[in-house]
């Protein structure tokens, strides 16, 4: 398979790692507007062929597939494009900045006939894979309540770099710059986590934002620092159980941790994954009369890139797909406009 990658940025790298690794995957073009940037990704990757704009590499066309690791508010058209020229795409997540855009992608990838897949990457975490397998057996019952919290702390410490000073970070505090947010950054993770995880969709949620005072004026140089840094749900799951979602920058003390708790009436599940690794626990059977909970092993999955990979060869479809992360994206638009006619009445 001949990949094209749209976007170098720092995430490009990991997707650029993890094809290369793939075997009779070929990494043929990058793309990016910032030709230094582009430069340096080629010699590193080994690709030969460079780009400064997506339609110049369509023009080329010798790729079969595209990985598209663009900011956010640059996937609709990118990706649009590479549809309509009958390319199979991994999308970065969000898949758009808006329910309609990412419906309309949706559309589109399945007209076009071709693999069209999110990478919402902790569906590589195998233990939520078995979480949702106890879940469908039946294992804990019918599901009655679902708590799920995605944490970090880089506005807190700089374990990850000075956001302060680091244009990689900056762009997500501001709307201008195409950021909807923890809300649109990671709260499309934890949502697909939990609902995943719990073999059920999430109907609706109820949710408040705020965004935090960060620097003076909120503002560091181009950057409005306007997206908002934190969000608490409760949703509705169509399987009928309730929940409470929540995710922060503010985490002292956790940089980069997810958690899922799914509660039925014969049982519990919960899932922990950081990065130090993933660890699954149940309480089961008769070890829920002493809420007693026991480490479970889980067995290793295909990451996304390889089901990519596989789904490409196969020319089948595959998830998370784009239709799932347009539903995604319809939950998180209600959130944000919630909590606008909030504001609006204050």
């Amino acid at each position: 398979m001949r990949l094209l990658i749209i976007g170098t940025g720092k995430m490009a790298n990991q997707h650029a790692n993890r094809f290369a690794a793939i075997p009779g995957v070929h990494l043929v073009g990058a793309v990016d507007t910032d030709p230094d940037r582009l430069s340096q990704f080629c010699a590193l990757h080994k690709i030969e062929r460079q780009f400064s704009s997506t339609e110049e590499a369509l023009a080329w066309d010798d790729f079969d597939a595209v990985t598209n690791v663009t900011p956010d508010a640059v996937h609709y058209a990118t990706t649009m494009a590479c549809l309509a020229k009958g390319k199979h795409v991994l999308c970065e997540k969000p898949l758009a900045t808006s329910y309609a855009e990412a419906a309309e992608m949706a559309d589109a990838a399945e007209k076009a006939g071709v693999v069209a897949m999110v990478n919402l990457s902790y569906r590589n975490v195998a233990e939520i894979h078995a979480a949702r397998d106890l879940v469908l057996s039946g294992r804990i019952g019918a599901v009655r309540h679902i708590e799920a919290s995605y944490l970090q702390s880089w506005l807190v410490s700089k374990a990850w770099g000075d956001w302060r000073t680091g244009p990689q970070w900056l762009w997500r505090l501001s709307k201008a710059h195409g950021s909807n947010g923890t809300l649109g950054d990671i709260g499309i993770h934890i949502l697909d986590f939990a609902a995943y995880g719990a073999a059920t969709e999430i109907s609706d949620v109820s949710c408040r934002l705020r965004t935090f005072h960060k620097a003076e004026g909120d503002r560091i140089g181009e950057y409005v620092l306007d997206a908002n840094d934190s969000f608490a749900m409760t949703a509705n799951f169509a399987n009928g159980a309730l929940g409470v979602i929540h995710a922060t920058r503010w985490a002292t003390g956790h940089l980069n941790e997810l958690r899922l708790r799914i509660y039925g009436e014969k049982g519990g599940v919960e899932v922990q994954h950081d990065h130090r690794g993933s660890h699954l626990k149940v309480c089961l059977d008769e070890d829920a009369e002493t809420a007693t909970w026991r480490e479970m092993k889980a067995e290793p999955v295909a990451t996304n890139y390889e089901r990519f990979v596989n789904a490409v060869r196969l020319n089948i479809a595959t998830e998370p797909s784009f239709r799932h992360a347009a539903g995604l994206q319809r939950i998180l638009d209600s959130a944000s406009a919630e909590e606008a006619a909030a504001a609006a009445r204050v």
